[in-house]
């Protein structure tokens, strides 16, 4: 029986349709086959373990991963498939050429969306080990259009060289159009790429109080374009960001502590030995204070009308709020032990000496 079906499925396969043998289209379809067999093996291996290792972990970026690289890992490997065993049949110049320009546009999009989806994660994952930093998801949200821009655009190239377009032209042009657009949006582009290294460098983030110049308040909001700002008085003040990277920048938030430095007078009827008492009796008033590190005081200089003592203290803080009621209670404190001590702090004063028998004479003349 074997030794007659033999010669006829040998005649089978060895027919011919479109150029190519029934032997030849078996084998594609063959190949076809084992490669989407391999796809759905490593899909049950690795994609599975890949899926129980993220529902062990408990964040959900490892398990959006999977997700992401799933769809286009699996695609690419039946698209590979049936591209390599096509290759083993005589086409037409057309549909060969047709075969070409379709794989290598459908091959790019899974690729950009794999490397775009890479990206992406790993962006989330430094947003994620940084997520202490209030303006690292507005950073984030701004670097990955422009990541997405990059690839897609790269994309466009690689997939206009592969199809025989002249690349040199096209970037040629590209950068002639550049250049027009850039001079044209010459503001608009120094306030963006000021903004990304804003985001970047981070010399302020959102809630930090900085001051600009003049300027001061706390960071509102970091756009494109500009920057805006709350003022201790309640209005916005909105900058350009190419003027904040331009300019020096104070950034309060960021001190581990605050130097403080006041200067207060006294009465020249004050006594040698209550001027010496007064520094210590500043250190004993700033010791008292949560927060509060003395540092010196000082008989520093003889006023016009006042003798005068500077005074230098630290505030383990960088909150406002918390060094002006510092201040206050040392003002409260220092006033009360003054009062008890007898002295009195010196205000704007002129005295006048009169000659008195002068002033007799001359009203007896009168």
């Amino acid at each position: 029986m074997m030794m007659v079906l033999t010669p006829v499925v040998s005649d089978i396969l060895q027919k011919t349709f479109l150029g190519n043998t029934v032997e030849a289209y078996s084998i594609a379809l063959l190949n076809i086959a084992v490669g989407v067999a391999i796809a759905h093996l490593l899909k049950r291996i690795i994609l599975r373990r890949l899926k129980r290792w993220a529902k062990r972990t408990t964040n959900t970026l490892d398990d959006q991963l999977v997700h992401l690289i799933e769809r286009p890992t699996l695609w690419l490997l039946y698209l590979g498939s049936v591209y390599i065993s096509l290759q083993n049949l005589t086409l037409y110049p057309t549909v060969a050429q047709l075969l070409t320009v379709v794989s290598v546009i459908f091959a790019t999009l899974l690729l950009l969306q794999l490397v775009g989806s890479v990206a992406e994660y790993g962006l989330r994952i430094y947003g994620f080990i940084h997520r202490d930093q209030p303006n690292m998801r507005q950073s984030l949200n701004a670097l990955i259009p422009a990541v997405r821009v990059v690839l897609w655009a790269i994309g466009i190239v690689f997939v206009l060289d592969n199809l025989g377009f002249d690349i040199s032209a096209v970037v040629t042009g590209l950068g002639i159009s550049g250049v027009a657009l850039a001079l044209a949006s010459q503001g608009i582009l120094q306030d963006l790429f000021s903004y990304f290294s804003i985001l970047l460098d981070r010399p302020f983030e959102i809630g930090d109080f900085i001051l600009i110049g003049e300027m001061m308040g706390t960071v509102e909001h970091i756009g494109i374009k500009t920057t805006r700002l709350r003022s201790l008085d309640g209005e916005q003040l909105i900058l350009a960001n190419t003027d904040l990277t331009a300019s020096r920048i104070q950034n309060f938030q960021r001190m581990d502590q605050r130097r403080i430095q006041f200067n207060l007078g006294v009465t020249y009827e004050t006594s040698v030995t209550q001027l010496e008492q007064i520094p210590e009796t500043i250190r004993h008033i700033i010791d008292e204070i949560p927060q509060a590190t003395f540092d010196r005081a000082h008989f520093a200089s003889f006023g016009d009308f006042s003798l005068n003592y500077e005074v230098v203290y630290l505030v383990e803080t960088n909150d406002y709020t918390v060094y002006r009621n510092i201040q206050q209670r040392i003002n409260l404190a220092i006033k009360q032990q003054f009062d008890q001590a007898g002295i009195e702090f010196a205000y704007p004063t002129e005295v006048l000496y009169l000659n008195q028998p002068d002033l007799l004479a001359k009203k007896g003349e009168s």
